[in-house]
């Protein structure tokens, strides 16, 4: 399913969070996160929130290739091929992170927020997010565009209402 979106407007509102971590606790469930454009921003931001130990046990911030393959299982023939900025590493960095975590949500944000490699470089502000809740797993493509700490706050912020979306809306 393909999912492209090019920014969101406004920051995830502290109600909006904890909302997430209300229904996690009435479920008794967990989440964790896997971050490398966010390098950690999405699990501080849930941390935010008051009551958040009780459902985030521990978080991965997977910055270089390796660790993506030996922290969360991402695999090395999906970096080759596809590289670490893909739908598919974002992917297996939400189904990966909630396996090696035992949570039942996880949500993963990978991409490129800049400086631009040269001037023929178009790929700042690709990032992929991914969101894994109880198994099922959507990705995201966002196209943004700003300074390096604007991108990776809108990605943070995206990553928040995707799961969101997930563990909130499903009623189940």
């Amino acid at each position: 399913m393909k999912n492209e979106k090019v920014h969101s407007v406004s920051p995830v509102t502290d109600d909006e969070i904890a909302e997430i971590l209300d229904v996690l606790i009435h479920r008794g469930e967990f989440v964790t996160t896997v971050e490398s454009i966010t390098a950690g921003m999405i699990s501080a931001r849930l941390a935010d929130i008051p009551g958040c130990s009780a459902v985030l046990e521990r978080s991965f911030v997977t910055y270089c290739d390796e660790a993506k393959h030996e922290m969360v299982k991402v695999k090395k023939k999906t970096l080759k091929k596809w590289t670490a900025v893909s739908r598919q590493c974002a992917k297996q960095m939400a189904r990966g992170g909630a396996e090696e975590a035992g949570a039942d949500a996880c949500v993963s944000a990978t991409g490129y927020a800049g400086p631009p490699s040269g001037p023929d470089d178009d790929t700042v502000g690709l990032v992929y997010l991914g969101c894994c809740y109880r198994g099922e797993v959507e990705v995201e493509e966002h196209h943004y565009t700003g300074q390096r700490n604007e991108i990776r706050a809108m990605a943070m912020n995206d990553a928040l209402r995707l799961l969101h979306r997930m563990v909130v809306g499903n009623k189940t």
